[in-house]
């Protein structure tokens, strides 16, 4: 028999009680919206838009970390020097992101369950120990980016030093974090406005640049690398596109949502969150090539290939396309950095309670993985290389969230009947290989194998 009742949560250690408990989002929803998912279940055949309501949101508090500052930094770097040549792997990572986090919903569907808790179950304590570690420094990595991008958003757009800007993103994301005392559709509604408030910047940000439509097509499906130094930006773009948090904290999302009662049931959320995932991730995939082609057509095409950082970024764009394009890049820098950095507070406190059952008060975690940030800015460090070397590492991270989710997803008697099939067993297995692949790339390049 596999995880996926209640029986199974109940007899788990109390610490992983305790995280079924907090990681279950459905106490946050009204009667009536309860109401609306249960019809929607019963429904045997097609999908209505007032149907499909209740199931949205937690694709969408995922998809916050596909457009967080670690991805500004690495999309400006490529494009700037590489122009649109590295447009091909905003596209594999989009594609290897859906797919990911589609198994990722699935195992919270399917058990009841979310991944590090899993790993607690089925996998013996000197696994679960370098896992937790390796998840850890991952959620830290991501969390470092993630403030540092709001901070410089504050900077850039209230003009204030950095390091006040850090303590204005600490209490904001501290402000965000304390709705889910309301339940989790006020988070999703916030979190949802912020993405909306970068799609929104960077769809009138590429309309003002003016990209070339002939090399986006050119260099969205044939591969190069440009160059020694694509090989690091096209892994930077890998680690700071997929994320390892988020595939544990997806999960954790729709692990008690909308119970299922049946199987039948379970297949019909699992479609429900498929059409999240396109959506959610769908946005963050335009995102994610706005970025890039606003700095290839804007700096890289006009000789500006050496904008390396955030910050010549911001203050570069207003001569060459005025004041409010500035403004608007700050702007979704500001939300990307604030929504993201929720995001990845409320993943490495899933990581945490599931892989060793400790739990921390969610502020407590926020103060703690503020702190390298702020020394980080005190220090005086370059922001932008910080974000781009956060971004590798978290690559480095992926395999070993990678791995557990394709292993778990193909086990019937863990799914029962959402296992995996060949096909995409498969698939999942080789985008394990493309990664790891990816990495060993940038391991011989920086020790010169290459």
């Amino acid at each position: 028999m596999g995880v996926g009742t209640r029986e199974n949560t109940r007899n788990a250690p109390p610490g992983v009680r305790a995280l079924t408990a907090m990681s279950g989002w459905g106490s946050g929803m009204s009667e009536r919206t309860v109401s609306q998912a249960r019809k929607s279940l019963t429904h045997t055949r097609g999908f209505s838009l007032r149907g499909v309501l209740p199931f949205l949101g937690p694709a969408f508090i995922a998809a916050v970390a596909y457009v967080d500052p670690g991805n500004f930094a690495t999309n400006i770097q490529a494009g700037a020097e590489y122009g649109y040549t590295l447009l091909w792997v905003i596209l594999l990572a989009n594609v290897i992101a859906i797919l990911l986090q589609t198994l990722s919903a699935k195992i919270g569907i399917a058990t009841e369950r979310n991944l590090p808790q899993l790993a607690h179950d089925y996998f013996p304590q000197w696994m679960n120990v370098p896992l937790w570690i390796v998840a850890e420094v991952a959620a830290m990595a991501t969390d470092l980016a993630e403030f540092l991008g709001a901070a410089i958003g504050f900077n850039l757009l209230l003009h204030v030093p950095l390091f006040l800007a850090g303590l204005l993103t600490g209490v904001a994301t501290f402000a965000i974090l304390a709705l889910q005392r309301f339940g989790f559709r006020p988070l999703e509604a916030v979190i949802g406005l912020l993405v909306a408030v970068i799609a929104c910047s960077y769809l009138v940000e590429a309309f003002m640049a003016r990209p070339d439509g002939g090399q986006i097509v050119y260099h969205t499906f044939i591969p190069q690398l440009g160059g020694a130094s694509g090989v690091v930006l096209a892994v930077g773009i890998l680690g700071a596109t997929v994320m390892p948090h988020v595939i544990y904290l997806h999960s954790a999302l729709t692990q008690s949502r909308i119970p299922a009662h049946n199987l039948r049931e379970k297949r019909r959320i699992f479609a429900f969150e498929r059409i999240d995932i396109w959506v959610a991730l769908g946005i963050a995939g335009f995102v994610n090539g706005a970025m890039l082609l606003l700095a290839a057509s804007v700096f890289h095409a006009t000789g500006h290939s050496d904008v390396a950082t955030i910050e010549t970024a911001y203050q570069t764009l207003t001569p060459l396309l005025g004041n409010a394009a500035s403004w608007l890049f700050a702007l979704a820098l500001l939300a990307s950095g604030l929504s993201s950095s929720t995001v990845g507070t409320m993943a490495g406190q899933v990581v945490m309670e599931g892989f060793l059952g400790w739990r921390i008060p969610i502020w407590a975690r926020r103060l703690i993985t503020m702190a390298p940030a702020l020394i980080v800015i005190a220090l005086g460090v370059d922001p932008t290389q910080t974000l781009v070397l956060s971004q590798v590492a978290l690559s480095f991270a992926l395999p070993f969230a990678v791995a557990p989710l394709v292993y778990f997803t193909s086990r019937k008697d863990i799914m029962g009947g959402l296992v995996n099939k060949p096909v995409t067993r498969w698939l999942a297995w080789g985008v394990t290989v493309i990664i790891v692949m990816l990495n060993l790339g940038l391991l011989a390049q920086t020790f010169g194998w290459l």
